[in-house]
């Protein structure tokens, strides 16, 4: 078999670049808000727990699988096991990562825009409503959300096109510290607010009389999330690492730097919602609407709600270069194609994909689609990929990495350069019954079956 003629240059490079396509919209965004959706200190247990028992061993079976062929998901299936079949795999991997950066870049672009607005100080002189309303202007404007989307997109083009080490390393080496620099600062800020004491024991202080199966079933699926299982960042990026470092070592450290940023955005956001006594359950528009009524309410809005847009910007630049460059390694194995040929054609086919997202607040394109299915083109893409196609090559992920590759190169992947058998035989229960019977459950929830 071939090998990768790129492997990351540091040992930091590759942990800071993993990091970030993990610690995206889903740590600053996603994570508060469905933290105070499901009642806060026992969510939190719940997804610490879960991240350690089921997401990590999926982290470290995909990190595996990618070392161990030197491929990117679609062929890393399939040379695994010498099965051309098991490329299927991959190909859902792929149109799963493909369809998620096609919306997420459009959400990417309104925090490009809220930034901006920051910058305009756009929250003067307007009421509460007023501000929330912005989001809705924004939302609906065809025109403004297509022009963010295509910068949006030459952001990433400019990063991928320069390759691992030149390109995403590097990136990530300049982003991932700047966004640990912001979010501290922003922490600190949060720590003299008089909502402070209540936010730590609302997110530290477990109520489980107020966990339900639902509750039990988010915390696993947001575990899952959090670490992008099943979308072939892991084995993509474990491709390029080399055969001194430790996968196991790795995966922890790159879980513990999402959980801790996941924990240190909510530590954040909700002394300040407590502050000003907005309920914690805000919902998906926590970021974009009561951000920037509570930012206005406070003093230097203009610096805070400039840092805070910019914190969100880099923190999602770190996960849309990382679904990218899985697009177009995939792309550039299979087709054999150059890597500035992958990037313009993968970079111009997500464009176009997101364009019905961009305009889905307008009736400019598809006009029928909520009449039919009950919700806007960006809705049904967002909860189909969420709710279903992610699970489901997560499932598939795991069920390979467990039962698939043959064995002993699976165990002589697991324990080099490191010799550590016995957390090997700890990790294979539950890459192999843990891990899959979990996404299994996630998956009859949805359907409704329990």
């Amino acid at each position: 078999m071939s090998k990768r003629h790129e492997h990351w240059g540091t040992r930091i490079g590759f942990l800071l670049a993993s990091a970030g396509s993990a610690i995206g919209l889903g740590s600053l965004w996603r994570f508060p808000y469905v933290t105070g959706q499901n009642g806060g200190g026992a969510f939190v247990l719940l997804y610490l727990l879960f991240t350690v028992l089921i997401a990590l061993p999926a982290l470290i079976g995909e990190l595996l699988l990618g070392r161990m062929t030197q491929r990117s998901s679609i062929l890393a299936y399939s040379e695994a096991t010498g099965n051309p079949n098991m490329r299927a795999l991959g190909w859902f991997s792929f149109l799963t990562t493909f369809l998620i950066l096609s919306y997420y870049n459009v959400v990417a672009g309104w925090t490009l825009n809220y930034a901006l607005m920051s910058l305009a100080q756009f929250t003067n002189g307007k009421t509460p409503a007023e501000i929330q309303d912005t989001f809705t202007i924004l939302y609906t404007a065809w025109d403004v959300n297509l022009f963010w989307l295509l910068v949006y997109m030459a952001i990433n083009i400019g990063v991928v096109l320069s390759g691992v080490r030149k390109g995403i390393e590097r990136w990530s080496r300049i982003l991932m510290p700047l966004l640990f620099v912001i979010l501290i600062g922003m922490l600190i800020f949060s720590m003299f607010l008089p909502g402070f004491p209540k936010a730590l024991s609302y997110l530290m202080t477990p109520d489980f009389s107020k966990v339900t199966g639902s509750t039990v079933l988010t915390a696993l699926g947001m575990s899952f999330f959090t670490i992008s299982v099943g979308l072939g960042i892991n084995v993509t990026y474990g491709s390029y690492l080399r055969e001194n470092e430790s996968i196991p070592k790795m995966s922890v450290l790159i879980a513990l730097m999402t959980t801790f940023v996941s924990l240190l955005a909510a530590l954040m956001i909700f002394p300040i919602i407590f502050t000003y006594n907005f309920p914690p359950e805000g919902g998906p528009g926590l970021i974009f609407k009561t951000m920037p009524v509570l930012f206005s309410r406070m003093p230097a809005t203009i610096l805070l709600s400039t840092t805070f847009f910019l914190l969100v910007v880099f923190a999602a630049l770190t996960s849309t270069i990382a679904l990218l460059e899985v697009l177009v390694a995939n792309v550039m194995e299979v087709f054999e194609w150059t890597r500035k040929k992958a990037v313009w054609v993968v970079s111009l086919a997500v464009f176009v994909m997101g364009i019905p997202s961009a305009v889905a607040g307008s009736d400019t394109l598809f006009s029928a689609w909520l009449k039919m299915y009950g919700e806007n083109f960006f809705d049904t893409l967002s909860n189909i990929t969420a709710d279903w196609m992610m699970p489901i090559a997560a499932l598939g992920s795991t069920i390979f990495i467990g039962w698939h590759i043959e064995k002993e190169a699976r165990y002589h992947e697991y324990t080099r350069p490191l010799n550590q058998p016995m957390l090997y035989f700890l990790w294979l229960p539950l890459i192999r019954f843990i891990a899959p019977l979990s996404v299994i459950a996630i998956l009859l929830q949805k359907a409704g079956l329990f």
